[in-house]
């Protein structure tokens, strides 16, 4: 009796913290739902505050509720790409904003993505107004957003980091041989090296080859472009990447104009407020840039434009067996409510995403290839717009890109395991029976038999020509051409635009600028699709997906992104137009 009355009043007090816990975060949530409605005012001399640590996502919400999970987390908040560039041309016309503060040490994003950035960052300094930046760090990605800036200030003793690029993958073959594990390939396409990891154990020649063309072409870029924004010239650059930057005396990269200053973060203050006539004794304005989104500027708008043009975002992998990424049926949909809407005169697809699934990829393809029939469709690609990310951008009226996105990888693989001698050290066996030749197909106890590779080689064959000839079709031209700058390779934006696999460089501005054009529209005004969903299911979401994230990077760090290569094998559709690896850029 005694327990069963603890058990009782254990339970009854539970209850009661319980309900007083989701009282006291239902009434944070409708504070900062409140709160969110407000139009936040700022003070003349303010400063739009960029701190760029986290990752940097195409598009996030401008959802008060994310705050919540972001507060009790110690990492830097997402930042969503769409806002950035949008708080950026803001700022150019906002008379209370005198210049920005970028406080960008280690961006989790690619150099694409970065360029957008960039390239925001140069229009808003033709205003007249200034930039500065500082770090105690910078990443080479962070340097490279930072150099366009007026004044690029390091902290003593900080660190930058300035050496070239490099890609490493990791190969697993040896391990799933130990482990009794035969991986079953079938693919076309030569450059299509999607199966090394798991058949290898280095890069092919092959992918050696695509490799390096492609991070020195991104690499050619990103010192060019250094070098103009900090006025020195590649070889004075390229002699500092050789001699490791990041563990020289910085005062040498003062000397060679790397950087303009070592100083600490209160002496930029001080030069801050004198630039912008505050006095010392006061507070330096500067407003983030989550809070600039609520911010209004008196401008003329085009708030009540009767025509519209849709940007359509599609991010991730395509059907990935998740609720991430892109939903072929998901975004499908989305497509088909962007063309049948009379008010919509263009379609903008913004797409970042690595490939997946080929079926996937085929139903996309056939609603973007409607959709053209009825308006314009321009495609904007961000870092990586790949295989089956090409494949959806290849019926597209015009296809735009930056020089560092990595593009093409045109190419059809399938990998299913034999686990046969996996199962044997483990004393598993199988028996059972069949009423047809394939009926047991595919199984991953046992190895193919030359019938069912013949099948599904044939069944790979016949999706590369469907891919090819889709291709070949959007882009105007024969499949043998198509099949020649093919075969799985990647190309980076200024070699794919050599090749006619896009249209031009430029940002996603540029092509909401031809969809205007194509379009015949001179007020419109732009929309995002789709639609966020209410902010308690993207709470929700937000909350299960950030936390799923933070554990998984908490036990193995970068390393988890190769758990996900393999954790991707169980749950995706095995015929797979996707780039060849993970790539990941330092």
């Amino acid at each position: 009796m005694v327990k069963f009355l603890k058990y009782t009043l254990a339970t009854f007090v539970g209850g009661i913290v319980a309900f007083f816990f989701i009282v006291i975060m239902l009434l944070v949530i409708i504070g900062i739902v409140a709160s969110s409605d407000q139009t936040i005012k700022i003070k003349e001399k303010t400063l739009l505050h960029l701190e760029l640590n986290g990752q940097i996502l195409e598009r996030t919400s401008s959802d008060p509720l994310q705050q919540i999970f972001e507060s009790i987390s110690s990492g830097p908040s997402t930042e969503g790409l769409n806002h950035i560039l949008a708080n950026i041309k803001k700022a150019a016309d906002d008379k209370n904003i005198s210049g920005i503060l970028i406080e960008t040490g280690t961006p989790t994003t690619g150099y694409a993505t970065i360029e957008e950035i960039r390239n925001a960052l140069i229009e808003f300094k033709k205003t007249g107004k200034f930039i500065y930046s500082f770090a105690p760090i910078y990443s080479q990605k962070a340097y490279y957003l930072a150099s366009v800036a007026d004044k690029v200030y390091l902290t003593p003793g900080g660190m930058l980091e300035l050496k070239g690029i490099y890609s490493q993958r990791l190969f697993f073959k040896n391990t799933l041989e130990k482990i009794g594990v035969d991986m079953q390939v079938f693919k076309h396409g030569k450059y299509k090296s999607a199966v090394e990891p798991f058949t290898n154990e280095k890069m092919s020649d092959e992918a050696r080859e695509q490799t390096e063309k492609y991070i020195h072409s991104i690499w050619s870029h990103v010192k060019q472009n250094i070098a103009v924004s900090r006025n020195i010239e590649v070889s004075n650059l390229d002699k500092i990447c050789n001699e490791m930057a990041m563990f020289i005396d910085p005062s040498e990269l003062v000397e060679q104009r790397i950087i303009d200053g070592l100083k600490y973060k209160d002496e930029i203050i001080d030069e801050l407020k004198e630039k912008t006539g505050i006095d010392t004794k006061d507070d330096l304005n500067a407003v983030s840039n989550k809070k600039y989104i609520n911010v209004m500027v008196d401008k003329k708008s085009k708030e009540f434009a009767k025509d519209k043009i849709a940007v359509i975002y599609g991010e991730g992998e395509i059907d990935s067996g998740s609720n991430e990424g892109i939903q072929s049926d998901d975004f499908s949909r989305t497509i088909r409510k962007a063309r049948k809407d009379s008010s919509i005169k263009a379609i903008v697809l913004r797409i970042n995403s690595p490939g997946g699934s080929a079926l996937g990829s085929e139903i996309i393809w056939r609603e973007v290839d409607l959709a053209k029939k009825t308006k314009p469709v321009i495609v904007s690609m961000g870092d990586l717009a790949a295989s089956g990310g090409y494949y959806i951008a290849c019926a597209a009226d015009s296809i735009v890109a930056q020089a560092a996105t990595l593009t093409g990888s045109i190419g059809i693989f399938g990998i299913i395991p034999n686990a046969k001698e996996l199962f044997n050290k483990i004393g598993l066996t199988f028996d059972g029976v069949k009423t047809n030749k394939f009926a047991d197909m595919p199984a991953i106890n046992r190895p193919f038999t030359p019938d069912e590779k013949e099948l599904l080689q044939a069944y790979i064959e016949r999706g590369y020509q469907t891919f090819i000839k889709r291709c070949a079709d959007g882009r105007h031209t024969t499949t043998d051409s198509i099949d020649f700058i093919g075969q799985g390779r990647v190309w980076a934006g200024n070699d794919a635009l050599n090749n006619k696999l896009i249209d031009r460089i430029g940002t996603i501005d540029d092509a909401i600028a031809i969809a205007q054009r194509m379009a015949g529209i001179d007020n419109y005004n732009v929309i995002e699709m789709p639609e966020f969903e209410d902010p308690i299911q993207q709470l929700l979401k937000d909350m299960s997906g950030d936390a799923k994230a933070w554990f998984r990077s908490a036990i193995w760090g970068e390393e988890a992104n190769y758990f996900d290569a393999i954790q991707s094998l169980k749950t995706s559709y095995p015929i797979q137009a996707r780039l060849p690896y993970n790539i990941i850029l330092n």
